[in-house]
Order: structure tokens, then C-alpha cells, then sequence
């Protein structure tokens, strides 16, 4: 049964959670149980790299209420009856000291969403359940024009966690050739995330096509890299996920929990040690915020340089064949059609 409401010290601030001793994450063979408590204490733990990933950012929440077992769910536009869901707009009755900005979607309506200013935001959305935080790669100074370039690779079918880390060592490498600095994260569960800060000077649109420009470039010097939109097109290969560029879709943060057994955590690592990185559950709520406070950020410096993302667009030039948008994306210019080529072939 969940005690009483408990107060912790979040960055000068007193930030309530109730129902603290309710499980989040049940035990596994590599990780200790996770109560309510415990999400928000790791959050303000980890204050120095969150707010540096969060900080001025619009921020969806993913929300688990209930806790995360085998079998829960994400509710979904066709089934709004699962177990968790994100959070877009703002809730109500938030305290004061919890802000917001205004977004606009894919579909022309706006809404205010919460901006991560400090971080006893961060300690109270764990109060209201959020587990995971999903930012815009923008700032509220400009939610136009996007300040962080994602690439997202996702390893399908057979394809492993290992495979990720030697194909991000390749775009670590075309980075650098195009004379941007990147930076890597774990994303929690078997992929790695390589960012990079760009000049808020571009659409996201723009950012999107350096994506594809990009993923494209990676596939022709990578083996086992593919840039297919369609599932049934993706073998056994790294998937480079170029529509996470796109306005409202959104990657969990860096230091982020992520709703999978053992509350592992989207890690940011130096190059070296992820090279020398097996197993993404190394990095769990229990053993990050020790790492961060001997280690330190592997993202202290990522706010250092700001990129042209010309290089990255000249890419694009070089085939700038439109590719799908995601589902709930209005037909785009120059898009092809939006259904599975299996289907099409049929038609």
C-alpha cells in the first residue's frame, strides 16, 4: 500500500510526491526495485546533465501512472484505454513555478506545453508520474527553428546494440568530416542517439532533409545501415530514423528513464566508452547518478559550438528525393505516396 506524501529539496525548492513508496520498476537480476520516491530523487540527482539536455526546451511526458510491469501498454490515438500516456499540452493545476510555451503541431494547432526551466519541474512531473522526458530540439526563444540535429539509429530485426555502436562510430566520423562536432547517448533500450547543436537558423523541415542527406551518406559507407521507412523493407539492419527531425516527434532525453526493466537510463557516453560498451544496462537509475558525480557529463561540452548545417544540406542537394513523413503528418510537398510498397504492388 503507498504511504503518505513525502517533501524533497529540488534545486532550492520543496516539491511534494505522493504515493512514494509505490512501485515503479519491479526488481530484475540486474537491478533493484524503483519506487515513486526514488524517480524523483534520481532527477534532481542528475540535475547537471538533465537541465543541460532539458533546459528552455518544450517537453512531452511520458506518463506511467500505474507503474511499469510486462504487459502494460501506451495508450495510442486508436486506444486511449492503456496504461501510460504522453502528455503534450499542460496539465492543469500545475505550481507556478512550472512554465509553458507555445507549440505548434503538424496539423496547425497550437497548444502550450511545458518548458523545462529548472529542476524542480523535473521532480514535480515525477510526482504526477512522468518517467520519461521528450523534448523539442528547440528552445522557447524560437519553436520554429530547431537547435539540435537527432540522428536516431535503431537496430531491427537481428540487427544488435553492438551493431548501433560500430555504425556510430562511421557517423561520428562523417561528422567530423563535415566539420561538426557530435556527441552520443545510449537511448536505454538497444539503440544509440548521435546529436549535434546547430545555429537556430534553419526550418524543420531543412533539418529533416540534413537527416536524410545525412542517413544517405551513412548507408553508402556503412554496412548493415539502411534509411527504408517501411518495416518490411529494414532486413536486419540499423534503421537511421531521419523523421525524428520532424516537427513534434520527439527522442527521450539525455539521462532519461525509460520505461523498461531495470529503470535504464538513455546514458550519455564519451566515444571511448562507447566503443568499449556491451550492454546499454550498465546505466541504470542505481548506477548513474555515482557515474555523473565521479565522471561527470560526457555532454559538458555540447553547448560549446553551434553548426552550420550548410555541409549537411549540401548532402541533401546531392538527392533530394522527398521521403515519407510519419503517419500523423498532413500529405507533404513532394512526398511519395504514403503506403507499405508490399500493398502498393497489390494495388
Amino acid at each position: 500500500m503507498a504511504s503518505d506524501a513525502v517533501e524533497i529539496e529540488a534545486g532550492g525548492r520543496t516539491v511534494r510526491v505522493s504515493s512514494p513508496t509505490r512501485v515503479i520498476y519491479e526488481a530484475t537480476d540486474f537491478s533493484a526495485e524503483v519506487t515513486k520516491l526514488m524517480v524523483a530523487e534520481y532527477y534532481v540527482a542528475v540535475e547537471d546533465g538533465l537541465m543541460r539536455a532539458l533546459r528552455e526546451r518544450p517537453v512531452a511526458l511520458e506518463r506511467w501512472p500505474k507503474g511499469i510491469r510486462e504487459g502494460m501498454e501506451m495508450s495510442t490515438r486508436a486506444d486511449s484505454h492503456g496504461d501510460a500516456f504522453y502528455q503534450k499540452r499542460m496539465m492543469r493545476g500545475a505550481p507556478s513555478y512550472v512554465e509553458s510555451t507555445r507549440v505548434l503541431f503538424p496539423s496547425g494547432r497550437a497548444a502550450d506545453e511545458m518548458c523545462m526551466t529548472e529542476i524542480a519541474v523535473a521532480a514535480w512531473a515525477a510526482h504526477m508520474g512522468a518517467v520519461t522526458f521528450h523534448p523539442w530540439p528547440t528552445r522557447r526563444a524560437d519553436n520554429d527553428r530547431p537547435d539540435e540535429l537527432r540522428i536516431d539509429l535503431d537496430p531491427f530485426g537481428a540487427a544488435t546494440f553492438g551493431d548501433a555502436v560500430r555504425i556510430a562510430s562511421v557517423a561520428r566520423d562523417l561528422f567530423a568530416e563535415l566539420g561538426v562536432r557530435a556527441f552520443a547517448k545510449t537511448s536505454g533500450k538497444r539503440g544509440i542517439h548521435v546529436y549535434a547543436r546547430i545555429e537556430p537558423r534553419w526550418t524543420f523541415t531543412d533539418v529533416r532533409h540534413a537527416a536524410i542527406g545525412f542517413a544517405r551518406e551513412l548507408e553508402r559507407r556503412a554496412d548493415g545501415v539502411t534509411t527504408k521507412w517501411w518495416k518490411e523493407e529494414r532486413a536486419d539492419n540499423v534503421f537511421v530514423d531521419f523523421n525524428q527531425n520532424c516537427r513534434d516527434r520527439t527522442i527521450a532525453s539525455a539521462y532519461s528513464l525509460r520505461p523498461s526493466p531495470g529503470a535504464t537510463v538513455s546514458m550519455p557516453v564519451t566515444w571511448d566508452e562507447l566503443a568499449d560498451l556491451t550492454d546499454p544496462r550498465d546505466f541504470t537509475l542505481h548506477t548513474v547518478p555515482d557515474k555523473l558525480a565521479a565522471d561527470g557529463d560526457a555532454w559538458s561540452e555540447i553547448d560549446d559550438v553551434a553548426h552550420d548545417l550548410a555541409p549537411l544540406l549540401a548532402l541533401w542537394a546531392d538527392d533530394p528525393t522527398e521521403m515519407p513523413y510519419p503517419p500523423e503528418y498532413p500529405k507533404m510537398p513532394g512526398e511519395p505516396k504514403r503506403v507499405q510498397p508490399s500493398k502498393a504492388k497489390k494495388a
